[in-house]
């Protein structure tokens, strides 16, 4: 693992200067941009006594690989999680929301995913240390600052951390696009964990077999599949709407949905 993490965009280093400014070992930025947004950022910047240096477009590229920069590239030190799966199961309630991530390859969808669960309150996300993408420059700047607030757990073997959770008193719901029960059909209430599959393969079998229920999202146009970011946003979602309405907290029927990076 490298020494430092870069952290492109707007987003992604706003946030790391607002919950983490210790971490930041170098912060360039384009001077040429002179619009509000930079402004901002640099202000905030000077506010948590980190120094920005001005570089040339070529240089902001260089540290920013592929990912798009925006003008603004910071290199820091690697956030490690805050928790072990151990400790968050712990802390499990009654309204306790985890979402598990079989295997997402690419490092958008899967920050993508981080930016939707942080939106949606979950507690933490788990996913296999081997079988996922890495916390890359793009998949924090996807992630929009959520990796800053948001405990992403690598395990050694999900399967097995999946009866962990199951063991704390947490119903795992899988996204499946063969499912025939519907994910509004499912009572969402109680502690809960939603498991989604990887790009194009779905829940592994080893991942399926240990979910408490599937379901599906039922989808009415001529689309067939949903990104697994689009995908975890609705079922993330409808779990907040059932809680919000005051669907049972005591389920009778748990649902897990299973879902590929692409739910069909």
């Amino acid at each position: 693992m490298s020494r430092h993490t870069v952290v492109a965009g707007f987003h992604a280093v706003t946030a790391r200067l607002r919950n983490s400014p210790d971490t930041i070992e170098s912060l360039y930025y384009d001077a040429t941009r002179r619009d509000g947004r930079m402004q901002q950022l640099l202000e905030r910047a000077q506010h948590a006594r980190v120094r920005p240096i001005a570089a040339e477009s070529a240089r902001l590229q260089a540290l920013a690989g592929g990912t798009r920069h925006q003008g603004v590239v910071a290199l820091c030190e690697a956030v490690q999680p805050a928790r072990s799966l151990a400790q968050i199961l712990e802390r499990i309630g009654s309204d306790s929301l985890l979402m598990l991530l079989d295997g997402i390859t690419d490092p958008r969808n899967l920050g993508a995913c981080l930016r939707t669960a942080e939106a949606a309150a979950v507690q933490a996300v788990v996913l296999p240390r081997d079988r996922s993408a890495p916390l890359s420059s793009a998949a924090l700047k996807a992630a929009s600052g959520a990796i800053e607030s948001l405990p992403v757990i690598a395990v050694v073997n999900l399967a097995r951390s999946m009866d962990e959770i199951k063991e704390a008193g947490v119903r795992i719901v899988g996204a499946d696009h063969t499912a025939s029960r519907s994910i509004y059909a499912v009572n969402l209430g109680g502690p809960l964990a939603w498991a989604l599959g990887a790009e194009g393969h779905g829940l592994r079998r080893l991942t399926r077999e240990r979910c408490d229920e599937l379901a599906s999202i039922p989808l009415g146009g001529q689309v067939e599949s949903l990104n697994v970011s689009v995908a975890a946003g609705v079922c993330l979602f409808e779990t907040r709407r059932q809680r919000s309405a005051g669907r049972g907290a005591s389920p009778s029927a748990s649902g897990a949905v299973s879902d590929d990076a692409q739910v069909r």
